[in-house]
C-alpha cells in the first residue's frame, strides 16, 4: 500500500467476549477522536452469546454498535474457532482494512488473526506476550499462536516483552504500550461511582468481599470446586461475600449437585451478572476480591484492592510483583489464610502502579499503528 504524507488507516477492531470490550472501547474512542487519521470498524464475533450481557457492556463502555455481528455463539473450541474464521473472512475481503486489531486471548483472537495472516492483512495484537506457562489453558494456546503470527505485538508490561524476545520474536515487532484495560478503568471510574448497586445490595464500602469464578478448571472439577466452597464457608463467617454468578457457573453448581451446599453458606450471596459500571462500583469498594479472572487481577492492582487469585499460576505476574495480587491455588487452608490476612490488614503492603498503566495506552497503540504503517 502506498501512503501519502497524511494517510488514513482503516482498522477492524475485533471483539468476541466481555473482557475484549474493555480493551477495545478506549482504542475505538481514540480513533473516533482522530477521524482524519483512522477509520474504525467494530466486528463482534458473538463468541459471548448472551445478548443482554453483551449489550449492557457496549452501553456502559459507550462502544458504538458493531458494524458487523458474526453471531457465532457457543460450541467446542474447534467449532467456535472454525465458525469465526469462516464468517470473518468475507468481512475482511469486503472491507480490505489496513489493520485488524485483536485483543486478549479468547478463541476469536486467534481465529481472526489466522484469517488475516493467510490473506496478507496486517494484524496487531493488544495484550501480547502474557504467559502463564500452563498449556492446559486454552487461553495460553491462543496467546502463543496469535503472538507468533501477528505483525505488531502491543505489550501491557515489561515482562510480556521479555517473554516474546525469549521466544525469538524480533524486537521490531514489539511495542511496550501499557495496559489498555486501565484506560477503561480510569475513564469510567467516576461514572461507576453513580451506580446504586451497593445500596440495592445493602452493603457499604469495605464491609464485604467480591467473588468471581468461571474457569472450567475450577467450576467443572467437583473436588476443586468443593475445596473452594470449603474456603468460602470459612471466609463468609468473617465477611459477607457477593458472588455475581456467570451463567455457566450457575449451571455447573446445579449439575454437580452443589446447590444445597452453596445455599447453606449464609453470607455468600449469589446475584446475577452485573454490567461493567455496576461491577466496577461493587468491587472497587470491596475489602477483598477473590477471583480466577485475569483482568480483575489487573484492575484490583490499579485500585489497590487486595486480590486473592484462585489459580495455580498467572499470566500477569506483575500484579504479584508490584500489585496487590496473591496467587493461592485452590487449597482450602491456603485460600483462608491469605484471605484472612487481607481482611484484617496484616498482609497489606505498599503496591506500586506498574509502568504505563496510566490511562494513555490507547494513544500509544495508535501511535504504534501509524509508525509501523509509515515504516513497514
Amino acid at each position: 500500500m502506498v501512503f501519502d504524507s497524511d494517510p488514513m488507516l482503516k482498522v477492524i477492531n475485533v471483539v468476541g467476549a466481555r473482557p475484549n470490550f474493555m480493551k477495545v472501547a478506549p482504542i475505538v474512542a481514540a480513533m473516533k477522536q482522530r477521524p482524519g487519521k483512522f477509520l474504525s470498524l467494530v466486528v463482534h464475533t458473538g463468541q459471548h452469546y448472551d445478548a443482554a450481557m453483551s449489550d449492557s457492556f457496549f452501553r456502559d463502555l459507550e462502544l458504538p454498535e458493531p458494524d458487523t455481528h458474526l453471531g457465532v455463539g457457543s460450541g467446542s473450541h474447534a467449532a467456535q474457532t472454525a465458525a469465526v474464521m469462516e464468517r470473518f473472512e468475507p468481512v475482511v475481503l469486503q472491507e480490505k482494512p489496513d489493520w485488524v486489531l485483536v485483543v486478549g486471548d479468547v478463541n476469536s483472537t486467534l481465529a481472526c488473526a489466522l484469517v488475516c495472516v493467510k490473506l496478507g492483512i496486517k494484524v496487531a495484537h493488544v495484550e501480547a506476550g502474557l504467559r502463564s506457562r500452563d498449556r492446559t489453558m486454552p487461553e495460553e494456546i491462543n496467546r502463543l499462536l496469535t503472538d507468533q503470527i501477528a505483525d505488531l505485538l502491543l505489550t501491557p508490561s515489561e515482562d510480556a516483552g521479555a517473554n516474546l524476545r525469549a521466544e525469538g520474536v524480533p524486537a521490531d515487532r514489539i511495542r511496550f504500550v501499557g495496559n489498555v484495560m486501565i484506560d477503561s478503568l480510569l475513564q469510567n471510574l467516576e461514572r461507576a461511582r453513580r451506580s446504586r448497586v451497593k445500596t440495592e445490595l445493602g452493603v457499604a464500602d469495605a464491609d464485604y468481599a467480591v467473588l468471581t469464578l468461571h474457569r472450567p478448571s475450577n467450576v467443572d472439577e467437583p473436588e476443586t470446586f468443593a475445596r473452594i466452597l470449603s474456603a468460602l464457608e470459612s471466609i463468609a463467617e468473617k465477611l459477607p461475600v457477593i458472588f455475581p454468578v456467570h451463567p455457566r457457573t450457575r449451571k455447573t453448581i446445579a449439575e454437580l449437585g452443589l446447590s444445597d451446599r452453596v445455599a447453606a453458606i449464609k453470607r455468600l450471596r449469589l446475584i446475577d451478572p452485573l454490567g461493567y459500571l455496576d461491577f466496577l462500583n461493587l468491587y472497587s469498594g470491596a475489602r477483598l476480591v477473590l477471583t480466577d479472572s485475569g483482568g480483575i487481577q489487573e484492575e484490583t492492582t490499579a485500585l489497590g484492592i487486595p486480590c486473592v487469585t484462585l489459580r495455580e499460576n498467572t499470566e500477569r505476574p506483575i500484579t504479584v510483583e508490584l500489585g496487590t495480587n496473591v496467587v493461592v491455588g485452590t487449597d482450602t487452608a491456603r485460600i483462608v489464610t491469605v484471605a484472612t490476612a487481607a481482611m484484617n490488614g496484616s498482609a497489606r503492603r505498599t503496591a506500586s502502579q506498574p509502568p504505563l498503566w496510566d490511562g494513555h495506552t490507547s494513544e500509544r497503540i495508535l501511535a504504534a499503528l501509524e509508525q509501523v504503517s509509515l515504516n513497514p
